[in-house]
């Protein structure tokens, strides 16, 4: 029991770390639940759940040294209450689930089990945002956090297809010797779904694809599809040489650029049986030659609750001077890919020496299309920003042309980070743009070397960038460093980021994945170990604190100009660190370039962090001599030693060593005279002293050279910040701006280490990708721990629709952070969750809406139980219905009120049409209880009241994933009768204000308008109306509609019963009155008459009665 007692004694020190929101960078990487949804969880497996048709069964296990102790550890835990909780994230859902407490003696997990529709009501098939998934041992004290996804499988489109014939991988491995190149693309909203394409040699012809669902983990785990006969259908030439060259998988559709064309799929949304079709796309004047160089773009964005302004486009490039028979070498389109466009402007034509088009991106915060041109006649590379117009190019320019230097000789391509507005351009450099191509930033410039390829993790903003020479380079969205993190030796490889941000490498095969994207130094396993950045040359460290020390790099005199480059800090080396061959670090905090002092182009400003080890008497025998320095130059000077001090000489080994002075400049030793005399180099000459000499104990000596072997390098830094988002557990939120509201975004910066100097500076820069659309304000502050505190103000400001990306990017933290850069999506659009609502007048709870009795204080059921194929009455009559809406269907069934032709005609069944009985309907129960007319064939029971119904409230209030609101001016609403029934009346308030906007709107709707607050309801009318509230559009940018109905029972009857009724009562009134009269007018007194009547009778009856009695007598 001693492991579990650990356990649980580490559990209560964690939990007095609790804290409201999630802390990122802690460096928390050891995973402790193993979990499955389908089998057996296996240990240190990354979690993958699936959602399919039924509920969602989870096991896990608490992972120790064996079963034994795991099965200790969850009896402790379950005896003390506590169980894991599980949490289902991403942009715009979080949901929490428990585990079940009991737990059974043979058990060695948990178990949980989830109905589908308690994590999501839809199942049709569209582009999904994958989950992420949370466990942890109790909710909110984040202990023991194990992250994992879980991918709704029944509704990714491309996993409802077969694109061509399923292979063995035994068939698939003897197509790996001739493998050329490997090509990736991944579903933008679940980056675990994914596609390999194989580019084979002329020795193989053919379309070779693997699928996965799970990420590129195993090779067992993928489905090999042979394309080639689906190609070939399209293909009416010469069929060799067939092979895949690029592949882009949008939200919706699947493009594939192979050698002998351009194939665009079917709309992925709407699967069948047969294998997926393709169409092929025409572009005259090409062929083969020019399509196994062509490249596919894309702007890659999870399109998952699509708004009507979304959708993706795709260029093709092709590298090849345009002819006259030709319009482009650049072509793009937008879906469903069907006609594809010159990208070209219209501009250039007549041109003698037009730009080619390296690659065409669409821009869709700032709807623009944004080019990379270069110009091969005067060499330049330039990008261009062209504003669209019907989703075409237009000669109106959105910024001036940005020319980049000469220096950027090799221009490859141009990418958006996925789900952002950062814009990367590479070749031989690395460039920029935060505001969507006006202006660009060098990042990075490899001179000789050139980067041809960069992949993205949506998840972690992580940016791997890959040169031609093998080796690897690696930053964070957005930030302005990056680092080498090492490099690959296989000659045919690609590689790829799946949903969790783990970074894999995919060779014919075999695969390889990357440590936790948390973990310092986690592509390790990839490319090695991370590479010394250092250079080769000598430091001369200056001190100007105890704290800060500048280290310049020295470049020699007689060095070429071509390789001064390599004798430079430059911008990898910001935010390292310097270690020393002795002992003692420095972070790099600032690169700085320049062309004096002489010898020193460069130089790197650091905050020490360990004092770094001196030179000793025994390494350097000129310590034990004073030293004079004289002037010999601009920028050289002689350091001479005591000549009565023998033994103190200086030597070779001393040459690139620094003598250090405090409060003075410090000295570059270059070359050794004599054994007394040395000529150095200042790095300060300002304050360099001149012919003043310094005690032994006055002067130092720090060994920065290379000359005998370099003494420093330079790695990576550890993560110095703690993030905190308080606003959502996921870092790539998406929020929703309705016209008039706002909301506010917080965030905290903490430093780690309590030696860092604190700095009053801004920890966090943020960059909004299109300023125009939103109204964002920042407010900042400090609190008492230093942390640094955020607060990010969005509201809408103007009647247009659109997205923008708003990036958090803390500019001073180390790119081995987990988070570095936060990019929540912000719409000025309709929210999906939004909604209005009625608030009944009455709550009925639940069961009592499926037993059908709800009973008020004087039993009367508020409940009513529609009749089977019932329709309401029109104003006709209860018998002559004329609506088409049947409440309550079942077509087995006869059809009530159906006599006469105007009934007949009308009436008709939606969710029951052409079926045969009310089972085959399919009505779900949510179905039953919706109040929409698109269900009433499913509608059963509705609301009941009694006749009349008189100033009914009509509540009404606005849900959205910030809560409740009520519905209140400046909305307004119109209210229908959906079935054209009549007899009922609205009454409302009209201020001033209201009573102007309903004269304006009136007569462009040709409806009433109402104001929802203080809005009553009375009907005269009986059984079922059906009432529809729409809300005006001009206030909201949502198709905000409700549906309410009101039964009213037990009225009067309706004409003409009633009137009938009442006619014939008054007639035989009137009859008996007019007989009465008569009577009297000729003295016909019936009372009279009727009493003399009885006397007549009564004496008749005395008479009979007197004789039978004297007979009877007579008789005795």
């Amino acid at each position: 029991m001693e492991l579990p007692l650990m356990y649980v004694s580490i559990l209560l020190l964690n939990i007095f770390e609790f804290s409201s929101g999630i802390v990122y960078n802690k460096g928390d990487t050891e995973k402790r639940f193993a979990c499955a949804s389908k089998g057996l969880p296996q240990k240190n497996e990354i979690i993958k759940l699936y959602l399919f048709s039924e509920s969602l069964q989870i096991q896990c296990f608490f992972q120790t040294e064996n079963e034994r102790a795991s099965k200790e550890m969850l009896s402790v835990f379950t005896s003390g209450g506590l169980a894991p909780s599980l949490e289902i994230i991403n942009s715009t859902y979080y949901g929490i689930f428990h585990f079940n407490l009991t737990l059974f003696s043979d058990r060695i997990s948990w178990l949980i089990d989830i109905p589908r529709e308690n994590i999501t009501q839809n199942t049709n098939v569209a582009a999904v945002e994958q989950w992420l998934v949370r466990i942890t041992l109790h909710h909110g004290l984040n202990i023991y956090a194990t992250e994992g996804t879980l991918l709704d499988f029944i509704r990714e489109p491309i996993l409802q297809w077969t694109p061509g014939n399923v292979i063995l991988e035994t068939e698939i491995s003897n197509i790996y010797p001739h493998v050329v190149d490997l090509k990736v693309t991944k579903c933008p909203c679940a980056n675990d779904v994914a596609l390999l394409g194989f580019i084979v040699d002329s020795a193989v012809k053919g379309v070779y694809i693997g699928i996965t669902f799970s990420g590129f983990w195993h090779y067992r785990g993928i489905t090999w599809i042979n394309m080639t006969e689906t190609i070939y259908s399209h293909l009416n030439e010469e069929h060799e040489g067939l092979s895949v060259v690029d592949m882009v998988l949008t939200n919706r559709f699947l493009v594939i650029l192979t050698s002998l064309g351009l194939f665009v799929s079917e709309d992925l949304r709407y699967p069948s049986d047969r294998h997926l079709l393709f169409s092929r796309a025409d572009f005259c004047g090409f062929e083969r030659v020019d399509y196994v160089k062509g490249k596919l773009w894309y702007n890659e964005r999870c399109f998952a609750n699509r708004e009507k302004f979304e959708a993706d486009y795709i260029a093709v490039t092709f590298e090849r001077n345009r002819t006259l028979s030709e319009s482009s070498s650049c072509f793009y389109s937008k879906e469903p890919f069907l006609e594809w466009l010159p990208c070209l402007l219209h501009i250039f034509k007549g041109m003698k020496s037009p730009p080619s088009v390296i690659t065409f991106l669409v821009d869709q915060e700032h709807h623009t299309g944004v080019y990379l041109f270069y110009n091969r006649a005067k060499k330049t590379v330039t990008a261009s920003v062209s504003i669209l117009k019907n989703d075409e190019p237009s000669l109106q320019p959105k910024f001036p042309i940005f020319r980049f230097p000469s220096s950027f000789s090799s221009a490859v391509g141009m990418v958006f980070h996925p789900r952002s507005h950062f814009l990367y351009v590479y070749g031989n450099q690395i460039w920029l743009s935060v505001d969507g191509g006006n202006t660009f930033e060098l990042i990075a410039d490899f001179h000789d070397d050139v980067i041809s390829k960069t992949f993205h993790s949506f998840y972690t903003s992580d940016i791997t960038f890959v040169s031609k020479r093998g080796k690897v380079y690696s930053t964070k969205a957005g930030l302005g460093r990056y680092t080498a993190a090492g490099s690959v030796n296989d000659r045919i490889f690609t590689l790829y980021y799946d949903q969790l941000g783990f970074l894999h490498k995919l060779t014919p095969g075999h695969f390889e994945a990357s440590g936790p994207p948390a973990t310092f130094g986690r592509f390790r396993s990839l490319f090695g170990q991370p590479p010394d950045m250092g250079f080769e040359t000598a430091l001369a460290p200056q001190h100007t604190t105890l704290d800060e020390i500048i280290f310049f790099a020295y470049v020699p005199e007689n060095e070429p100009q071509e390789t001064i480059y390599s004798k430079k800090f430059t911008n990898i080396h910001y935010g390292k660190v310097i270690h020393s061959g002795k002992t003692g670090s420095a972070h790099i905090r600032k690169v700085l370039q320049h062309t004096t002092p002489k010898g020193f182009l460069s130089s790197a400003i650091t905050e020490m962090k360990e004092p770094f080890g001196l030179e000793e008497v025994n390494e350097s025998s000129c310590l034990s001599s004073s030293l004079l320095i004289s002037k010999t130059g601009n920028f050289n000077y002689k350091l001479t030693l005591d000549s009565q001090v023998a033994q103190a000489l200086f030597e070779n080994t001393d040459i690139e060593k620094t003598v250090v002075i405090p409060g003075h400049s410090s000295f570059l030793i270059t070359s050794i005279l004599d054994n007394k005399n040395a000529v150095a180099l200042a790095t300060m000459p300002e304050r360099a002293p001149n012919n003043m000499t310094f005690l032994k104990s006055m002067w130092f000596l720090y060994n920065f050279g290379q000359r005998n072997g370099r003494t420093w390098k330079i790695y990576s830094k550890p993560c110095n910040y703690w993030f905190q988002y308080d606003d959502s557990p996921s870092l790539n939120i998406v929020k929703y701006f309705d016209l008039g509201n706002s909301h506010v975004l917080k965030a905290k910066v903490m430093q780690n280490s309590k030696d860092l100097q604190k700095l009053e500076i801004p920890l966090l820069t943020v960059f909004v990708g299109n300023p125009n659309l939103l109204e964002v304000t920042a407010k900042v502050t400090f609190d008492d721990t230093d942390s640094y505190l955020i607060n990010i103000s969005a509201a809408s400001k103007v009647l247009r629709q659109g997205s923008t990306s708003l990036a958090f990017i803390m500019w001073s933290a180390s790119t081995e952070c987990f988070v570095t850069t936060m990019v929540p999506t912000l719409k000025s659009s309709c929210g999906y969750l939004r909604s209005m609502h009625h608030i009944p007048s009455k709550l009925i709870p639940d069961e009592d809406w499926i037993s059908g009795v709800h009973k008020d204080n004087r039993g009367f059921n508020l409940i009513k139980t529609l009749p089977i194929n019932y329709r309401p009455p029109s104003n006709m009559g209860i018998a002559v219905p004329l609506t088409d809406n049947f409440y309550h269907a079942d077509p087995s069934k006869p059809i009530p009120r159906n006599l006469f032709y105007k009934s007949k005609k009308t009436g008709k069944f939606k969710q029951c049409a052409n079926v045969s009985s009310r089972k085959e309907c399919n009505c779900t129960e949510d179905q039953k209880f919706s109040y929409a007319v698109a269900f009433s064939d499913c509608k059963e029971k509705v609301p009941r009241f009694k006749f009349p119904v008189t100033q009914y409230p009509v509540s009404l209030e606005i849900i959205n994933e910030d809560g409740r609101v009520p519905l209140e001016p400046p909305y307004l609403v119109t209210v229908s009768e959906v079935n054209r029934r009549q007899n009922w009346k609205l009454k409302h308030s009209v201020p001033e204000t209201i009573r102007r906007l309903k004269t304006l709107l009136e007569p462009m709707l040709h409806e009433a308008v109402y104001n929802p607050s203080g809005l009553n309801l009375s009907i005269k009318g009986s059984e079922l109306f059906h009432f529809r509230v729409t809300v005006i559009k001009g206030v909201t940018f949502c198709d905000l509609v409700e549906e309410f109905q009101v039964y009213v029972d037990e009225a009067p009857l309706p004409f003409p019963g009633h009137t009938l009724i009442a006619v014939a009562t008054a007639v035989v009134l009137g009859g008996f009155i007019f007989t009465a009269f008569m009577f009297q007018l000729n003295g016909i007194h019936l009372w009279k008459a009727f009493q003399r009547r009885i006397r007549r009778n009564q004496e008749k009856f005395s008479n009979i009665s007197l004789n039978k009695m004297i007979h009877r007598k007579s008789g005795e």
